[in-house]
């Protein structure tokens, strides 16, 4: 479970979040809606550890996330996918994903690597149908599920 409680984050002195809390258990799906300015992706990247200085409590399970580098977030399973379709247009779509798990490539878990794209495959078909296609053709709704 992802809980996170009366988070405050701040841009030099001006306080961009007061007091946010949420809980998301495993296998729970949510929305952040909001206006422009209201404090989501500020949330999300201090959940990321991408913006330092927030107070408060941002947990996995129950281990405190504060202090966590972004990597270290990553390998708990925690990443953000930020708009823009931030992929590699001249790889293939497998390359795509397979370079996404850098880091585990290092601790040899080809065979966890290889369970994961299937279920990628399972997830978007569509990316199956394309896997050997430069990304870079993708359109932009198969680019963004690439990027996820």
């Amino acid at each position: 479970m992802l809980r996170v409680r009366n988070l405050k984050c701040y841009y030099g002195r001006i306080q961009a979040i007061n007091g946010v809390s949420l809980s998301v258990s495993q296998g729970e799906l949510i929305a952040l809606i909001g206006a422009n300015g209201a404090g989501k992706s500020t949330l999300l990247q201090a959940i990321c550890g991408l913006l330092p200085g927030w107070r408060g409590e941002i947990r996995l399970e129950k281990e405190s996330l504060q202090g966590l580098t972004p990597p270290r977030i990553v390998q708990r399973g925690i990443s953000l996918v930020p708009e823009g379709r931030l992929i590699f247009p001249p790889l293939s779509v497998v390359d795509n994903l397979r370079l996404g798990a850098y880091l585990r490539y290092r601790k040899k878990e080809a065979e966890a690597i290889e369970r994961d794209l299937q279920t990628v495959w399972e997830l978007f078909p569509v990316l199956q149908e394309r896997a050997r296609q430069s990304a870079g053709t993708l359109s932009g709704g198969e680019q963004q599920m690439l990027a996820i």
